[in-house]
């Protein structure tokens, strides 16, 4: 077990800091080589985690791809400027609305694409809106936390999801059912909560009126019609695809790149630029790092978790479900919910009650925002800020994760019960 757990943590030292701008794909393959050559895992397990992560990871690619597309037309512009103007200049209000936005792009274009592409536009918005510091971070920070605590809806809302739906058979509906009340009462307690922490930094009224109409950011107005329509027939096919078992990925990655192509048409996008910007590191990243996880699966610790969940059963359904959510919640705000959500999901196969999947996936996506390094999203969001020339310390990211993450998870893993 010693010798797993040293690979894991040295590889996700260099995930986390990036020594000389190494990627986070490479990081993660060169600490499943180590794992190989030291014979933590075998040949057989590096085929074992490419099973069980390619759809995921291909959806996810083609989730991001569509956000891309959909971002050069200008869409998420236009929602981000429609839902400001909707305010009526309440800061309030404004706080809620983009809330309810950032919940509605994390269902559908996952956790990860609200922190790529919406991350950089509000932030460019509320500088122009003229929020002094303490708005702007109060707006980021509850921006972040949506992007993850909504991303329990659907399967593609989140990789983590996409990974335990595949692993156990749920289905596309099947899922979307078993989620709907719990990722509701994740949206209203992040909402509660959020503007609870942050009232007193969100400025009572702001100008509006310097923002310009929505429809003037659209920068192709054809391709923003169609758009609509293609969502619309997108979402049909993950239905579809749910009824004849097919993979996610084929709607996911396959759509996009039929947009994309449709996008080229229109001369509203680039192709091989999008494709070339696309975050391909993250499909390394996922098969890395979950050969290095299983490293840690062949030296106990799924074992190890499965006794724990064992011990929890006979205390009852409450204390079960909850018990696994804040489990998976606090290993993954320790390791990443990455490695966490696989982990997890073996040692639930191991004591055999599959429907704590969704517990799992629910501390998996919230447990996260706690720290730091809980996420992929997560980093990308710090990433994508520090770029923008805004610094959030661990410090001033933790204040407000461990105190905001724990009661809305306590509400979302109630709508389980």
């Amino acid at each position: 077990m010693l010798l797993p757990s040293v690979i894991f943590l040295l590889t996700l030292l260099l995930v986390i800091w990036q020594p000389r701008g190494l990627s986070i794909g490479t990081s993660a393959v060169v600490g499943a080589l180590a794992a190989l050559a030291a014979g933590v895992v075998s040949f057989d397990d590096v085929l074992a985690v490419t099973a069980i992560v390619w759809d995921a990871t291909l959806a996810f690619i083609g989730i991001i791809l569509l956000s891309m597309v959909l971002d050069e037309i200008g869409f998420f512009e236009w929602a981000a400027v429609k839902m400001a103007r909707l305010s009526r200049g309440s800061g309030h209000l404004m706080f809620l609305n983009i809330l309810l936005l950032g919940a509605l792009v994390a269902a559908f274009f996952a956790n990860d694409g609200a922190a790529l592409i919406l991350t950089p536009i509000l932030l460019a918005k509320m500088k122009y809106l003229k929020m002094d510091g303490k708005a702007i971070f109060a707006f980021l920070m509850a921006g972040g936390f949506i992007g993850d605590s909504a991303s329990n809806p659907l399967v593609i809302s989140n990789l983590t999801n996409i990974v335990t739906a595949g692993y156990f058979g749920i289905g596309f509906v099947e899922y979307m059912r078993a989620m709907f009340l719990p990722n509701l009462l994740a949206i209203a307690a992040s909402i509660a909560v959020l503007w609870l922490f942050f009232r007193k930094s969100i400025p009572a009224r702001i100008d509006t009126d310097l923002l310009p109409e929505a429809a003037t950011v659209i920068r192709n107005m054809r391709m923003f019609r169609i758009s609509w329509w293609f969502l619309g027939l997108l979402t049909a096919g993950y239905f579809i695809g749910d009824r004849f078992d097919l993979p996610v990925s084929l709607f996911a990655l396959g759509g996009a790149l039929l947009f994309l192509a449709i996008a080229a048409r229109h001369k509203a996008a680039k192709p091989l630029m999008t494709i070339r910007r696309a975050p391909w590191q993250v499909v390394w990243f996922s098969i890395g790092l979950y050969i290095v996880v299983f490293g840690l699966k062949n030296g106990g610790l799924t074992d190890e978790i499965a006794g724990w969940l064992a011990a929890l059963k006979p205390h009852g359904e409450a204390l079960y479900i909850v018990g696994t959510g804040f489990l998976a919640a606090f290993l993954s705000s320790v390791m990443n919910n990455m490695p966490t959500v696989m982990i997890m999901d073996i040692a639930i196969d191991q004591v055999g009650d599959t429907y704590l999947a969704y517990a799992n996936i629910l501390g998996c996506n919230l447990g996260p925002k706690m720290t730091p390094i809980g996420s992929l999203a997560t980093l990308l969001w710090l990433h994508v800020l520090a770029k923008k020339g805004v610094a959030i310390g661990w410090g001033e990211y933790m204040k407000v994760g461990l105190i905001v993450t724990p009661p809305v998870l306590l509400v979302a893993l109630l709508g389980l019960l």
